[in-house]
């Protein structure tokens, strides 16, 4: 067995772990800071857009960085996040309103659900492609929902991804304000960083063939 190269995983794992608690905190103290719903936006896109730089082996320093592009993009991600929040808040209270009102109900509440699965799926795409891409404004959630749309594969493995974070966050409730709102960002920009590569190498080689 090979000791030093074990010590130096496990060093790097125990530093990707502080790394995830650091961005859960700092993400937690902008969105609180702005009363949540002004904070929401713009914590989650600076989050989104630190998570992607340490992705790419970058060197900065969090909290002033974090703060630079929370003020930057205060009014933009406020409008690309707020809307979508307020209507996965309605979805799941639709969603208990119906399950507490029994069986009689079942359509009304699988559609709130599949509805609310949909929006997660999209949703998975848009704060990596904020990160990512310049793009308009308005044109962030239609390429989220075409990215969901052409690849289904990428979708439900970010699909599952949440779904185990929120299942590890239901049986341990400890680790919301710990871990999991980073543990998110961070394996979401990881897994979509790779996608948008393997979707950028299709393009270039069929633009090439």
């Amino acid at each position: 067995m090979d000791h030093p190269a074990m010590s130096l995983r496990f060093q790097a794992a125990c530093s990707e772990l502080i790394w995830v608690v650091r961005l859960n905190l700092i993400w937690l103290v902008f969105t609180l800071a702005g009363g949540v719903i002004l904070g929401l936006g713009p914590a989650t896109v600076a989050a989104y857009t630190l998570a992607r730089r340490h992705a790419r082996n970058e060197t900065f320093q969090a909290w002033s960085e974090f703060w630079t592009v929370y003020r930057r993009e205060f009014v933009r991600a406020s409008l690309l996040v707020v809307p979508a929040a307020l209507v996965a808040t309605v979805l799941v209270g639709n969603y208990l309103y119906f399950s507490a009102l029994g069986p009689g109900l079942g359509v009304p509440r699988i559609a709130s659900f599949v509805a609310l699965i949909a929006l997660a799926g999209v949703g998975a795409h848009v704060g990596p492609l904020y990160a990512h891409y310049d793009l308009p404004l308005r044109a962030y959630w239609p390429k989220a929902v075409q990215l969901a749309l052409l690849r289904p594969a990428s979708t439900v493995i970010l699909l599952l991804a949440l779904t185990a974070i929120v299942f590890a966050t239901s049986a341990m409730p400890i680790l919301a304000p710990l871990i999991s709102f980073g543990a998110w960002i961070y394996l979401n920009t990881w897994l979509c960083q790779r996608f948008f590569q393997e979707n950028e190498a299709r393009l270039l080689s069929k633009g090439n063939s």
